[in-house]
């Protein structure tokens, strides 16, 4: 009763109103479903996002990829154990001989694999997150992982004039994962009135993943809103400040475009003095996936006589390979985890033991585009990785995986938050 027997795909949206994919796996008695979600702010290491490249939708659609996995993956997984997730995982790489999986495309190959481990969830009578538990070797009591609550935002993922991708709150000092929520809820709220106060209630706008997009050009004004919401809400040194730069969107001709034009050596003089007048402890990539040098020297360097975070992103795309590659060379500290850059479960969850072995804090990530499958919000739990990264404290796609994790500890008789073993 565990074999494959049925895989149907569907065309669905996604929180941008552009076409996704959603999968359905089903046993005789048991089934599971997956949708998948989309990055506007991407690397170019990521596994190939297929699109119809056609007039509907803008040329966003996916039903090329509804038919592959219809007509060709549902019958060549056909009969396989669902408990059997990592043959299920290269039976769908056999089918994709690429590098970058540019012939089914990862988001085709990524919703029949996580619908794979749903399916077997229920079959083995398991939460998804013990059964992730139990794929990934993860043997500790449930651990709750620190939000990483987007609630200004700037970039690809605004349109205002700031730079910086992402300004976030981490509530490292809550009681546990419920109090941490009220924590960004409360802070958030007071942000909107002292943004609405200052800037006009148009400038309360929010941008993709539900953070305000005020008309702010530099990240010292976006710096001073989130401190002063923080301060207001009484929360000084409970919540910490994250800061998503993704600068490889901002890397031109061996210069930085922040506003003004800096070297990589006077991006990290920049950064440490930021680090000096507030409090942050987290930046997501700092320089662009290819600025090796300028990773390797601010490690060195500014993070470690600051005692922060340095997490990879488009410089590690979830890839076992860049993964190995930025622990040997010390580029960074810690792992952004999307499994849709990679492609398959198998191949994320191999990413994230690498990581971990290594000592690297570990950051489950939603994407811009994403859906209300709550999958992450397991998938964060069941690895016992530190944080999880999910966007502002509004929006459907986003509240899904914050209640999800909320319901996951009210339901654990045992569970730690992990906001007190942070290193920072």
């Amino acid at each position: 009763m565990d074999k494959i027997h049925e895989i149907t795909g569907y065309q669905i949206l996604d929180s941008r109103g552009n076409p996704t994919i959603k999968v359905i796996v089903k046993t005789k008695k048991h089934s599971g479903f997956a949708m998948v979600p989309s990055g506007a702010s991407t690397g170019k290491y990521e596994a190939l996002e297929l699109r119809d490249k056609k007039k509907p939708y803008g040329g966003k659609g996916v039903t090329h990829n509804i038919d592959i996995i219809n007509k060709k993956i549902s019958k060549k997984l056909h009969g396989m154990k669902v408990t059997n997730q990592e043959d299920i995982d290269l039976e769908l790489k056999r089918l994709d001989t690429t590098e970058n999986k540019s012939i089914l495309g990862a988001n085709t190959i990524l919703a029949v694999s996580l619908a794979v481990s749903r399916v077997a969830a229920d079959f083995k009578k398991k939460e998804l997150y013990e059964y992730l538990a139990e794929l990934s070797g993860n043997k500790n009591n449930p651990v709750l992982p620190v939000p990483q609550a987007n609630v200004l935002n700037g970039g690809a993922h605004a349109g205002n004039y700031l730079k910086f991708q992402e300004f976030l709150l981490l509530p490292t000092g809550a009681k546990n994962f419920a109090h941490a929520m009220q924590m960004v809820s409360e802070t958030y709220h007071l942000l909107k009135k002292i943004i609405d106060d200052k800037y006009g209630v148009n400038a309360t706008n929010v941008g993709d993943e539900g953070g305000f997009a005020p008309p702010i050009r530099t990240a010292e004004e976006a710096l001073e809103l989130v401190n002063a919401a923080i301060a207001k809400a009484g929360y000084k040194r409970k919540i910490r400040i994250g800061m998503d730069v993704a600068a490889s969107e901002l890397y031109y001709n061996n210069e930085y475009d922040i506003g003004a034009n800096f070297s990589a050596k006077g991006l990290t003089t920049y950064y440490d003095r930021l680090l000096s007048k507030f409090d942050i402890k987290s930046i997501e990539d700092p320089f662009d996936q290819d600025d090796m040098d300028a990773w390797q020297e601010f490690m060195s360097t500014v993070a470690k006589k600051r005692k922060i975070q340095i997490i990879g992103d488009d410089l590690t795309v979830s890839n076992p390979s860049r993964v190995r590659k930025a622990i040997n060379e010390k580029l960074c500290n810690a792992l952004l985890l999307k499994v849709n850059q990679i492609g398959t479960l198998s191949e994320a969850l191999k990413a994230a033991k690498m990581a971990q072995e290594a000592g690297w804090e570990i950051v489950v990530s939603h994407r811009s585009g994403d859906t209300e499958d709550p999958y992450i919000a397991d998938l964060a739990v069941g690895i016992g990785a530190s944080q999880i990264k999910l966007g502002a404290p509004c929006r459907g796609e986003r509240t899904a995986k914050y209640n999800r994790l909320i319901e996951i500890e009210s339901d654990l008789k045992k569970s730690a938050y992990a906001g007190k073993k942070l290193k920072f």
